[in-house]
């Protein structure tokens, strides 16, 4: 037998304060996963509005780039692609949403410039150059967004069974520890006054004598 089940005042305190914890730690849960799911629902609108808006970009940026083609010829927009710097500007770091680490990437679009002389391309090529860089920076941010309401809903799932633990193990396991001692202590304290009843109904009864 645990011998924190013992029916003595000092268990029935510690069982008590340990309901109230329980009580405590399932609401703190519950409150924890309710800021989580409403930071995930956020970013799931965010990643469709980023996602709708890479998807038009993309339709706008080979329009361009096939328009392009047919103005300046193939190679010689081959030989622009190849002046694409190479991306190495992406920095990521992290921040905190309720224990849930979060990451945030930093951008520098400056530095994936692609460089080139105007007079030797069109219109069409210029414009293809700036909504595929668009398509770039949103990808970005897409992959962060993704990656974030992933980590958020990991550490849901986890709070959820937290809580679940909490409401269908711990909280009935002190109630009933509570209950057991209680009514322990209330049979022993009726046993006593019975007890006394009788010493006291003895003692009486020799008075008379």
């Amino acid at each position: 037998m645990d011998p924190y089940e013992f029916p003595t005042k000092g268990n029935l305190i510690r069982a008590k304060n340990s309901l109230g914890l329980a009580r405590q730690g399932q609401e703190l849960m519950e409150k924890k996963r309710n800021i989580l799911v409403r930071e995930l629902m956020e970013l799931i609108d965010e990643a469709k509005d980023i996602q709708s808006e890479i998807d038009e970009t993309f339709t706008r940026a080979y329009q361009a780039l096939q328009r392009a083609t047919i103005e300046m010829g193939i190679r010689s927009v081959e030989e622009l692609a190849h002046a694409v710097p190479v991306e190495n500007s992406i920095r990521i770091k992290s921040r905190s949403v309720m224990g849930t680490e979060i990451p945030l990437v930093e951008h520098n679009a400056e530095a994936g410039n692609m460089i080139y002389t105007f007079l030797s391309t069109r219109e069409s090529m210029d414009r293809a150059k700036r909504n595929f860089e668009r398509v770039k920076e949103l990808s970005i941010r897409l992959s962060m967004v993704e990656n974030s309401a992933y980590r958020l809903a990991v550490n849901i799932r986890k709070t959820q069974k937290r809580a679940n633990a909490m409401k269908n193990i711990m909280i009935p396991l002190y109630k009933e520890r509570v209950r057991s001692i209680t009514n322990a202590l209330e049979e022993k304290e009726r046993e006593e006054f019975g007890r006394l009843k009788l010493i006291k109904k003895g003692l009486d009864s020799s008075k008379t004598r």
